[in-house]
């Protein structure tokens, strides 16, 4: 089933972001935001397909974030016609092609934004993937389709682990692409008439190009552009870059017309971030006004820091106590907009459990007049990374 037909427009979604979009985040994020859709971290085909089950983490989720979109990346199309099988049997709402993926590794093994170069390619890997999901539906088993009976028991696992009931149906899955302006250089038209020949359901655009990495001001005016060349095709189109309250969205609608937008680097830290969606969601773009976003600097501190804790537990619940220096990253990223932030994000680094952070918020709520601030502030990448903020 297409559920992108039934979502509220605009669509507010959350960006996959390697590193950061895990099953833990995504889980936070639906309790205090609820997003119109997520995707999951990238995954390898290969990955999906032979890779160790341990590579296999990326594509867990739970029901609370449906709908929920698996999103896929390589450069192989017999790869993608097994993986997006997978994708079907796992109970994801959809597939997503990762198209602009910027990492020099990525790019440079033909995979990502790479696919940008080569769009004959880019155009087999959507045309497998579809061939893959009509023959899941058709009643194709997945070791008809390729796999070997270990790896179908992994899929097995991963349901049952997820409490989910054997599929009763089977259903067509939508295939979105998310991809970026351009290579070295904005070719937006060009590209975007190649990925329209294969009809994806949704392309999100983000607004850089592979060159810019995450770097300047992302161009919404192109963005413009690929919207007059996908209307009338049936192909929605979501724009990315530089959404860093919902504030920020009646504008971009309106000036653009895009159908929704993917929001990145304003969720971390932040995940109440689509909370006030319903109110800045009108019947019309016209009627909807800005102001009722709700900005990270907004959220009371011990109302950040509770959700915090919430965050540090449920992760170690999932993913272990092994795995905790994940989460340093994000418990940075909670510190920010109330007094003496930058010298609690600096102690954030060295955090090694529940316990340990639980410790440093007491001394923090008890001692705040006694800790000093970092020489310079700091902003977040969307690799999530913390970079310092350039003038």
């Amino acid at each position: 089933m297409n559920f992108w037909a039934h979502l509220p427009r605009p669509i507010l979604g959350l960006s996959p972001m390697d590193g950061v979009t895990d099953a833990c985040f995504r889980s936070v994020v639906a309790r205090h935001g609820r997003p119109d859709v997520t995707f999951t971290e990238f995954t390898h085909v290969h990955d999906v397909c032979r890779g160790p089950e341990i590579h296999l983490e990326t594509l867990r989720y739970s029901e609370i974030e449906r709908p929920i979109v698996a999103q896929l990346y390589g450069n192989d199309p017999e790869l993608f016609y097994m993986a997006a099988q997978a994708v079907c049997e796992l109970g994801f709402d959809g597939l997503d092609i990762n198209m602009g993926c910027p990492s020099k590794s990525v790019a440079a093994s033909g995979s990502g934004a790479g696919l940008i170069r080569t769009p004959e390619l880019a155009r087999s890997l959507i045309q497998a993937a579809k061939r893959g999901i009509d023959d899941w539906a058709g009643g194709q088993t997945l070791e008809q389709g390729g796999f070997k009976s270990a790896r179908v028991e992994i899929f097995e696992r991963m349901n049952r682990r997820r409490g989910a009931q054997p599929v009763s149906s089977r259903e067509p899955l939508p295939v979105s692409v998310k991809t970026r302006l351009g290579y070295e250089s904005v070719t937006v038209e060009a590209w975007m008439e190649q990925l329209l020949m294969e009809q994806p359901t949704v392309i999100s655009l983000h607004g850089r190009t592979l060159k810019q990495m995450y770097r300047g001001a992302a161009d919404w005016s192109a963005i413009a552009r690929a919207v007059s060349l996908v209307q009338g095709t049936g192909t929605l189109l979501l724009g990315n870059g530089d959404i860093q309250s919902l504030d920020d969205v009646p504008r971009r609608v309106r000036e653009t017309g895009v159908d929704g937008v993917l929001v990145g680097r304003g969720v971390l830290g932040a995940p109440w971030f689509f909370r006030p969606k319903e109110l800045v969601r009108g019947q019309t773009c016209d009627v909807m006004e800005p102001g009722a976003g709700v900005h990270p600097e907004d959220v009371p501190r011990d109302s950040r820091f509770a959700v915090l804790l919430e965050h540090a537990r449920q992760f170690v619940e999932i993913f272990g106590d092994r795995q905790f220096y994940r989460m340093r990253k994000h418990l940075g990223w909670y510190c920010k907009g109330f007094p003496h932030a930058a010298s609690l994000r600096a102690q954030m680094v060295r955090v090694s459990s529940v316990e340990e952070l639980q410790s440093v918020l007491n001394m923090f709520r008890n001692q705040p007049q006694t800790m000093a601030e970092l020489p310079h502030d700091e902003s977040i990448d969307e690799t999530g990374m913390l970079a310092s903020r350039c003038s």
